[in-house]
């Protein structure tokens, strides 16, 4: 068996975003609801964020 790093994941939830970025969760449903959340999808009940996508936007300055 080996023991590679795992790659990283494509997608994250909100909350993760808020705790890996410093944002609050209030902002960024906000942001998803309003359809002003780059790479943000709807499955069911939660919002999956395409974190790439994410990364870039806030790295271009037009993050919250």
């Amino acid at each position: 068996m080996t023991t590679e790093a795992l790659p990283k994941k494509l997608g994250a939830s909100i909350p993760e975003l808020s705790e890996a970025f410093g944002i609050s969760e209030t902002v960024l449903y906000g942001l998803a609801n309003s359809g002003q959340l780059p790479g943000a999808r709807r499955l069911g009940k939660r919002i999956v964020v395409h974190r790439e996508t994410f990364e870039r936007w806030m790295q271009e300055g037009q993050g919250a």
